[in-house]
């Protein structure tokens, strides 16, 4: 009789068998890691959405999950988080004449 599992560990998918296990715990750590920054910019962004009174934008991110590219897009063109614009805006705004 042939036994077809005599060399089983090789047979895994993707020749995980000859890389060890210290790859699946860097790419296990790397995963969380990810998932924990998606979830802090999750949280951000519908903390934002509920602040500014946007329903709609609000309810869009807590159900689409885009793994963060609609978070992205909310931040940079609705809130202008991140633009240099807005900076540039505020200080030519908040010049005080002077008295003569």
């Amino acid at each position: 009789m042939i036994n077809l599992f005599a060399n089983s560990y090789s047979s895994l998918p993707l020749g995980i068998g000859n890389w060890g296990l210290g790859f699946l715990t860097l790419g296990a750590i790397l995963l969380f890691a990810i998932a924990l920054g998606l979830i802090a910019l999750k949280g951000y962004c519908l903390w934002t959405a509920a602040r500014r009174n946007e329903n709609g934008w609000f309810v869009a991110i807590l159900l689409v999950n885009t793994l963060g590219v609609l978070e992205l897009i909310y931040l940079y063109f609705i809130v202008e988080k991140w633009k240099k614009n807005k900076i540039e805006k505020t200080e030519t705004t908040t010049t005080t004449p002077s008295v003569q």
